[in-house]
């Protein structure tokens, strides 16, 4: 994906729900919340282990179909192996009415869910860390 694509959807993005969200600082998905919500993004943690509980300020939620549709996600970050995404990416396609992008992390590809993607016209970037990604664009 061309850069001014990733700045733009960077810049453009305001909800971002993100799956695999861990409760650990030590893990990198903590940290890129963090980063995330210094930004001015509005993060919602996905995480069925700890449903209910809040992390950094958000209450956690089992999947993104528990997530309220007035909290209008546009993005969602995935934080868990590749194999596990196109359930996920479907998941959130069907229930999430607002969201224009999939953004799978470092090390994270799944050829089923890019497809699923591109079929309902939403943006799908993978293999790539939105932080690390903010970083380099000098947003």
């Amino acid at each position: 994906m061309p850069k001014n694509d990733i700045a733009q959807i960077l810049r453009d993005t305001k909800v971002i729900a993100m799956v695999g969200a861990s409760m650990n600082p030590d893990r990198p998905s903590h940290g890129v919340m963090q980063f995330l919500q210094s930004k001015g993004k509005r993060v919602i943690p996905v995480n069925p282990g700890h449903a209910g509980e809040v992390l950094l300020g958000e209450t956690i939620y089992a999947s993104p179909a528990d997530i309220p549709k007035d909290f209008a996600v546009d993005m969602v970050d995935v934080f868990r192996k590749s194999d596990a995404v196109a359930a996920i990416a479907a998941q959130a396609l069907a229930d999430l009415p607002h969201l224009r992008t999939i953004w799978l992390q470092l090390g994270v590809q799944s050829a089923q869910a890019a497809d699923l993607a591109q079929s309902h016209d939403v943006a799908f970037v993978q293999n790539r860390c939105p932080a690390i990604e903010w970083r380099k664009l000098g947003l």
